[in-house]
Formats: structure tokens, sequence, C-alpha cells
């Protein structure tokens, strides 16, 4: 037996394994509650930082190859030259282009709007009755066509050939005759006889020497209004035969004819119509001649080109 006093002052010693704390150190971890390392740190440096080579884990500077290609002085100026030749060869064509197809100038005949289509046709149908037809300018300059219905324009034209190709088409399918090559051949035989008398036209012109204002454009302009002439003819001739088609597009042929010949005066006749009185002389006289036979070729290529598609 041992002492009472021995048992009470030395505590029992338990057997069995002694348990050791490991210090945090030795785990790698910043804290001991953290479950995975951050790496937030890293992946803020960008994906472009690499280790050092000296295993420091400093990031080494790594250029794109963009960067490196912006930063070479030579390849700068190559850029530099390739821009301007760009910039140059845009200005050559933009003035090429303008040169041929005066697109600015285009732009003025597309100009319109409904109220001035309206008045245009009706100005086509029944010339009669109208009375001033004098072009009006703003400081040398003519005003939009939507501004002034006497002014020429491209888009009743435009329209009205597009038009016409339909309608033919309609006329020939109605009499069991349409066929794409035949439809082909009748869009272009129309816009090569439009050719043809803007040619035929120039050509006078510059043989009788007449300063006039009178430009390609607006040839095209004044000849293509007798395609309205043409669908109205066409559609009488669709619905009431042979009978509806000479009744209309004699109508038409006569209407056309005083509108390009009250038109075409005060282009090709400027002298005489700005006086105000006819000037004699052999000249004016082929300028008066000019202006009629480009008047009556209006309804004879309205019947060329419209006849056949009647039966």
């Amino acid at each position: 037996m041992h002492p009472a006093g021995s048992a009470a002052g030395t505590p029992r010693q338990r057997k069995g394994p002694s348990k050791r704390r490991i210090p945090v150190s030795h785990l790698g971890m910043a804290d001991p509650h953290q479950l995975f390392d951050d790496t937030s740190s890293a992946q803020s440096q960008g994906y472009g930082a690499q280790r050092g080579p000296s295993g420091l884990g400093y990031p080494t500077a790594s250029a794109s190859p963009q960067a490196a290609f912006l930063a070479d002085p030579v390849s700068n100026m190559a850029m530099a030259y390739g821009s301007s030749l760009a910039a140059q060869g845009k200005e050559l064509v933009d003035k090429n282009i303008d040169r041929f197809i005066p697109v600015t100038k285009l732009k003025y005949y597309f100009a319109v709007d409904t109220l001035y289509v309206g008045k245009k046709l009706g100005l086509l149908f029944f010339p009669y009755l109208h009375q001033d037809w004098e072009v009006q300018y703003q400081q040398d300059t003519p005003v939009a066509p939507r501004f002034d219905v006497n002014a020429p324009d491209l888009y009743i034209p435009a329209m009205a050939f597009i038009t016409y190709v339909l309608v033919a088409g309609l006329a020939l399918g109605t009499q069991d005759r349409f066929s794409p090559d035949l439809l082909g051949l009748q869009a272009s035989s129309a816009l090569a006889w439009l050719t043809l008398e803007v040619l035929a036209i120039l050509l006078s012109l510059y043989l009788v020497t007449v300063n006039t204002d009178l430009t390609t454009i607006d040839l095209v302009a004044f000849l293509g209004y007798k395609y309205v002439g043409m669908i109205g003819g066409i559609l009488m001739g669709l619905l009431f035969g042979k009978i509806g088609y000479y009744l209309v597009l004699g109508w038409c042929c006569m209407s056309i004819f005083v509108f390009m010949i009250r038109t075409l005066r005060l282009k090709i006749l400027a002298e005489a119509a700005a006086e105000g009185v006819p000037v004699r002389g052999a000249r004016n006289q082929l300028r008066m001649y000019l202006t009629m036979a480009v008047a009556a070729a209006q309804p004879l290529f309205m019947y060329w080109l419209t006849f056949h598609l009647v039966r």
C-alpha cells in the first residue's frame, strides 16, 4: 500500500501513445481553417504572367504577338503607308465613279414625293390645260422635282419601264406566249431603242450646235415618260381589246407629243423663248425641226413597242 499523501500529490499518468501538435507552417496553409489554397492573387496577375526561371515566384513580362508587332517602328510605318494608299485609292475610285456615273446629280432626279408623282402623271395625260412650263430656279440651280412639276425626274420613267416589262409579261401570259426569253427580249429591245434615241438626239444637237442646258439625264427622263402611255394602252387592250387599245394609245400619243413640244422648246429654243419672239434664221429652223422630230418619234416608238402585245 502506498501512503495517502503520495497518492494525492502525484497525478496518475494515462498510458498510451502521446499526441503531438503539428505546426501550421508544416501544412503549407496560411489559415488552419482554410480547406483550399487561395489562388486569386495568381489569377489577378493575368494568364500571360509566367514564373521566372529563378523559382522565386516573380512573374516575368511576356508580350503578345500583337503588342510586339505594334511596338515595331517598321510595322507602324507599313501600317501608315497602307492606310494612306487605301485612302488615295478610295478617293480615286470616287472621282472616277462620279465622272461616269454622277451619283450626286442622280439624287436630284429622285427627289420626288407622292404629290409630285400625282401631278406629273396628270400632266402627262392632260398637258393641254397646263400654262406655265418654265422650270423654277433658286440661285442658278433648278429646284428639286418635288417642288416643281415641270422639273424632269427619273423616278417615274424608271418605275414606268419596270411596270411596262411586267405588263408585257402579263399580256404574253394571257395569250399563252409567255417565256423568260421572250420577256427578256422585250425589255432589252425597249432599252436598246431608248439608248439609240438618246444617242441620236445628242448627235443632232452637236451637229446643229445648240447651246442648251439639256443634259443626257434630262433626255433619258423626257424620253422615258412615254412608257406611262404605253402601259395605259396595253392595259386597255387587255380589258377591251383592240378598240380600247387604239383609243387610249392614241390619246396618250397626242398627249406625249404636246408634252414634248412644250417642254423641249424651252430647252432647245432657249434664246427665242427668253426673248419672247421667234428668231428667224436657218439655225433656229433646224432647232425647231429637231424639236418636232423628237416629239413625233415618241408616238411611233409607243406603237412599235406595244402593238404585238394586244390581240
